[in-house]
């Protein structure tokens, strides 16, 4: 079954994209939870940090709908059509100096979506709109990177514009104020959103360590308080591979039809 809540998955999930760099630990956590993996490999217009990054590139639009950035990896889009995957490719032609890098890096959460409105993908837009998602301009053009969804009224982010939006619009917010143990090698430091994703409902996967995290604390009480899980899914400090991006979820035989 498809995701029809974009990045907020209502069962186990069993196939999400994944940086090609994804830790050798961290992909062995992710198998034994019965998640398939699709690896995706660097887009030849971004730099080396982010260039395989999925919220770099493809936009989940809910469902069996993905908006990709031109140019980004034929063998994944073609995994994705033989899992029934409808593509539609954007309009913007990613470079790599900012914000000619931001088009698809468009945060969704429940019926909001969260950009730098000026820099859009023209093609995502229309989608989004046609489905009647309503936009929140901030000034982080790095919109995904730098949320984290944990359900259609809560998200973690470490950006403070995007913070005081959120909380305009009703949304629960955990800021974590000058979070920067995030590792992203070949930049000074990651975002959350980049380093996290939602295997289940309830459980939110890391690409490291929380215990690595300066904000330890004030993460897992706030995670705690609302009834997610955190699972680490390795011992090395936390690292943004660019969202691990959740599209099918497991069927149960409660879901299927006699």
């Amino acid at each position: 079954m498809f995701v029809d809540n974009p990045n907020l998955p209502e069962k186990p999930v069993s196939l999400m994209v994944v940086d090609c760099r994804i830790s050798i630990e961290s992909e062995a956590a992710l198998k034994n939870m019965g998640i398939e993996l699709l690896k995706l490999k660097p887009h030849p217009g971004l730099y080396e940090a982010v260039s395989s990054h999925p919220d770099m590139l493809l936009h989940h639009l809910g469902g069996n709908l993905i908006v990709y950035a031109p140019g980004t990896d034929k063998t994944l889009l073609d995994k994705l059509t033989e899992y029934g995957f409808s593509l539609i490719k954007g309009e913007s032609l990613l470079s790599p100096s900012y914000p000619a890098d931001i088009a698809y890096n468009i945060a969704r959460v429940g019926k909001w979506y969260f950009h730098n409105l000026k820099h859009t993908d023209p093609v995502a837009k229309k989608h989004l709109d046609k489905l009647g998602i309503e936009p929140v301009h901030v000034e982080q053009g790095y919109s995904k990177c730098s949320i984290l969804p944990v359900d259609s009224h809560t998200i973690i982010t470490t950006d403070i514009g995007i913070a005081k939006a959120a909380d305009k619009k009703g949304i629960d917010v955990l800021f974590l104020d000058g979070e920067r143990s995030i590792c992203l090698p070949g930049l000074n430091y990651g975002f959350i959103g980049g380093a996290g994703g939602m295997v289940d409902k309830a459980v939110c996967a890391l690409n490291g360590n929380i215990g690595k995290l300066d904000c330890n604390s004030i993460l897992s009480s706030f995670a705690s308080r609302r009834g997610i899980i955190i699972k680490s899914l390795s011992n090395s400090h936390v690292t943004d591979i660019g969202s691990m991006l959740p599209l099918m979820v497991r069927v149960q035989t409660s879901d299927t039809v006699e």
